[in-house]
Formats: structure tokens, sequence, C-alpha cells
């Protein structure tokens, strides 16, 4: 049974599945615009700095929606997990009915569709840039 805190749109149906590939391209993006609009802060800084503001929005508001995201499906699959037993049953050498292997089927498919190492790759590769601009631009003022 999941926690007594969790919302109800975090408890899975019987049947776990993963999100259709343009729901996770969506958020992937909404990611990537954030991070995007999280490094260009201090760019925009330096040059219009009125923007700042809407561009820091951006940035946070992608960010609640991405991190949200993220948590639903990090929810459901430890969900998947506990509530099945999953864990104790491979530890122990259990065999796995049916039901069990649909939903370390769920787990291991959503693993591999998830698009957050790119995301992380993106945020990574942009904040060595954006500190680099910073430099730049902080020397030539």
């Amino acid at each position: 049974m999941p926690p007594k805190f969790a919302p109800s749109f975090i408890l899975m149906n019987r049947h776990p599945h993963t999100l259709p590939p343009l729901v996770i391209f969506f958020f992937m993006a909404i990611g990537l615009v954030s991070a995007i609009a999280f490094r260009l802060v201090t760019i925009i800084y330096a040059i219009k700095p009125t923007l700042v503001r809407p561009i820091w929005y951006i940035g946070v508001l992608g960010y609640i929606l991405f991190f949200a995201y993220r948590f639903y499906i990090s929810e459901k699959r430890k969900n998947a997990v506990r509530d099945n037993h999953l864990l104790e049953k491979i530890q122990q050498g259990a065999e796995l009915d049916p039901d069990d292997r649909e939903h370390v089927a769920y787990v291991l498919s959503s693993i591999i569709k998830s698009k957050e190492h790119i995301n992380y790759l993106f945020i990574f590769l942009l904040s060595i840039l954006a500190i680099g601009a910073d430099l730049i631009l902080s020397w030539h003022h």
C-alpha cells in the first residue's frame, strides 16, 4: 500500500505502464528550457538586466513542472517495487508470477525510456558554458 501522504495521482492502477513518448519528450523539453533559462541569467544580466526576472521565472516554473513529473515517475517505480514486494522476492529467489513480471517490466522499461540522462548531460554542459560566459563577460566589464 502506498504511503498515506501520497496524492491520488501517484497511485498506480493494477497494470503499470510507461507514458507515451510524446509526454516523455515534452517534459524533457521543459527541463531543457529551464536549464537554458537558468544558465542565461548571468549572461542576460550583463546584456539586458530587465529580462533577468522573466528568464528566471521561466526557469523556476519549468523546473517546478519538470521535477513534479520526475517525482511522479519515481513514485510510480517505487510503488511498483514496494507494493508487490519485488525486491524481497528477487532477493529470496522466489518465483515471480505474471503480475510481478509485469511490474518488473514496467520499472525496467520506465528506466530505459527515461530521458532524464539527457537533461543531466545538458545541464552539466550548459553549466560549464554559463560559467565560462560569465567569466568572459565579467572580465570585459
